[in-house]
């Protein structure tokens, strides 16, 4: 390992550490001390990388918005490029098992609450709605008018929302492959207008 590889290796550790002790003790309760034990490290280095918990907690949730970001891309290109695979591939890759674990609910959970409070957070979350609508909007687009795009992306969005955040208050496991049929479905009564130009 070179030194200069040394300061971006510490800074993932040390999300890592955050983003499992968030999923233990929740973003209010969660402290440096508890995220520097975790990682197996000092606080004055976690404040050295990252300057003081919200420089962490930003650090985290760009982490998770990224592994989200991820898992759609992989879903997507692992898809045929017609407008219903690629809509399927977004609601794949957001009811991906990285989206699912208790702890990366938790944690989604803290970070959709504390984004009404902080602005910092409020922004990252701001840009992945709008990073949502926006892949299934394009998709959309490409059979239906764009008034009717945007209002089916919109319902969309807020359906797979929606899923997500009944099936992690639900308390039990979560049934990915329903929450994908049911969005699905949604997206098969948006297309049957236009069946010879969405498959």
């Amino acid at each position: 390992m070179y030194r200069k590889d040394i300061p971006e290796q510490r800074k993932v550790q040390l999300i890592n550490a955050a983003f499992e002790t968030i999923g233990e003790v929740g973003l209010a309760s969660v402290t440096m001390s508890q995220v520097a034990t975790q990682a197996g490290l000092s606080t004055g280095i976690v404040s050295h990388y990252f300057g003081d918990k919200e420089g962490l907690l930003n650090a985290t949730m760009r982490k998770i918005l990224r592994d989200l970001y991820d898992a759609v891309a992989t879903c997507r290109a692992q898809a045929e490029d017609t407008p219903r695979a690629q809509l399927q591939a977004i609601i794949a890759g957001n009811f991906h098992a990285s989206q699912i674990t208790p702890k990366a609910m938790r944690t989604w959970l803290d970070f959709w609450a504390a984004s009404m409070h902080r602005p910092a957070l409020r922004r990252l979350q701001r840009v992945n709605d709008h990073r949502l609508y926006t892949h299934i909007c394009c998709q959309f687009l490409r059979v239906l008018p764009q008034n009717a795009a945007r209002r089916s992306a919109r319902g969309l969005a807020a359906m797979i929302d929606g899923l997500w955040l009944r099936g992690s208050l639900s308390g039990d496991h979560f049934d990915s492959a329903q929450a994908c049929q049911i969005a699905e479905d949604y997206v098969d009564n948006i297309l049957a207008l236009q069946p010879h130009r969405a498959h």
